[in-house]
């Protein structure tokens, strides 16, 4: 073999192995992606049964209020369907631009029943409600948290996607940019 097939195949194999790691960052970025989401999902979890032990204690004791809750349940629903859907796919852009408006609506709903647990005096004689109240604002603390930590993996991940040459391979791939939340 003379010099020049030699550096060809000391370039191909250079080539390969370039491709492969490529391949392999972007897919651990990937799946960087699906255990923050994890973890979000978790939080999403305890809020929606955290709202539901709240909603099931408030509605007895504030009859008057029936629209808020009702508006807090339909808010709630909606973003658990839309959390469902990103849970096959947390790097999927459709889904996650639902979620993200069911989950606006769902704060807004939340906003306005922590309003009302705070503007209620009577509520004084059920010191479970603050108890389960103090939870939820607990667990808000964490799902902000993990979104922080889902919003920095989809930055990790969409900045490999996005940087030659590896940008040629991800659109050989498939790999597309995923959405923040």
């Amino acid at each position: 073999m003379n010099t020049w097939s030699w550096a060809g195949w000391v370039s191909l194999a250079a080539l390969f192995f370039w491709a492969v790691g490529a391949y392999n960052r972007v897919m651990r970025l990937r799946n960087a992606i699906v255990a923050a989401y994890a973890q979000l999902d978790e939080a999403l979890n305890q809020r929606a049964a955290l709202c539901a032990k709240l909603l099931s204690l408030l509605r007895p004791l504030l009859s008057n209020e029936q629209a808020t809750f009702d508006a807090l349940e339909t808010a709630q629903a909606e973003a658990h369907a839309a959390a469902q859907t990103v849970r096959a796919r947390p790097f999927a852009a459709d889904p996650l631009a639902n979620l993200a408006v069911a989950a606006a609506v769902h704060a807004a709903a939340l906003t306005r029943l922590m309003s009302l647990i705070e503007h209620h005096g009577e509520l004084r004689e059920h010191p479970e409600v603050y108890t389960l109240a103090d939870e939820l604002k607990m667990v808000e603390r964490h799902r902000a948290f993990a979104r922080q930590v889902f919003n920095q993996a989809v930055g990790a991940y969409n900045q490999a996607v996005q940087q030659f040459p590896t940008r040629v391979l991800s659109s050989f791939f498939g790999f597309a940019e995923a959405r923040s939340l």
